[in-house]
């Protein structure tokens, strides 16, 4: 059985609820772009099914606006909303208004103190990470990660497993030496084609979505005085997570059959 040498993050919906925030700067840039193309969250609910904000703007294009006629490259067009968006969420993560969910700061520094590594694999910009860590957790907040995996620094997106394998090479380590956490069906499939045993935190986004082969799901983190509520795996009796959950429940998954 190999020991837990490194966590990976998963961002939006994992370390903060982020995702009201990105769907506010999405019809922000349309507004600015003078188009009168409005998201519901039901819609962006849907729309999650698509990793990748330029991905999402295209794809809603393509099912929802058939008449719609670029004005000059669809691409560069696109480009454009995608950068006022991440303008407008940077903005928005500037105001402290996205607090990390609760636990997550502090399993951060519980693995740092122990000598546990930190990368993040997410499909959002590199730009929207930097804004969330350092509004959150301070200007050297992106010290704490050994690798940060985001954008579109692979061509395939979450639910493909490109952006762990990355990850999982930059830091030199097999996927059995790993955790990741996830918020969603498609970054749990990504994690688990990478083999990565998997923790899933819910969010009012995904609360629905499915979660089987996950090593345990849960509502949140949980603290000491806040308690998480398990929604498939065993806890052990544990009411929070923390390192030596997160140990338990890796070893559990890595350890050799037979």
């Amino acid at each position: 059985m190999n020991s837990l040498a490194a966590m990976i993050f998963d961002v939006d919906g994992t370390l903060a609820d982020t995702e009201r925030a990105h769907l506010l700067a999405f019809n922000q840039a349309f507004a600015s772009a003078g188009l009168d193309w409005h998201w519901s969250v039901p819609v962006y609910k849907d729309l999650l099914a698509v990793t990748g904000g330029k991905e999402r703007i295209r794809y809603y294009i393509d099912q929802t606006q058939p008449g719609f006629t670029y004005p000059g490259d669809a691409y560069a067009f696109i480009a454009g909303l995608h950068a006022e968006k991440t303008r407008a969420y940077k903005a928005i993560a500037g105001q402290g208004k996205l607090p990390l969910r609760p636990g997550v700061a502090r399993l951060f520094r519980e693995a740092r103190e122990a000598g546990v590594r930190l990368a993040i694999a997410t499909t959002t910009t590199p730009a929207n990470v930097t804004a969330l860590l350092q509004h959150t957790l301070g200007a050297d907040a992106l010290e704490w990660f050994e690798v940060i995996g985001a954008g579109d620094i692979v061509e395939r997106k979450k639910p493909a497993p490109d952006i762990y394998l990355y990850v999982l090479e930059r830091l030199g380590l097999d996927a059995s030496a790993c955790i990741a956490f996830e918020d969603s069906a498609g970054g749990l499939r990504a994690a688990l084609d990478a083999d990565l045993t998997t923790i899933v935190t819910v969010n009012e986004f995904t609360h629905d979505h499915p979660f089987e082969g996950a090593a345990l799901v849960l509502n949140q983190l949980g603290e000491p005085d806040q308690p998480f509520t398990v929604l498939s795996g065993d806890a052990g009796g544990s009411t929070f997570l923390d390192l030596a959950l997160v140990r338990r429940v890796h070893g559990r998954l890595s350890a050799p059959v037979g």
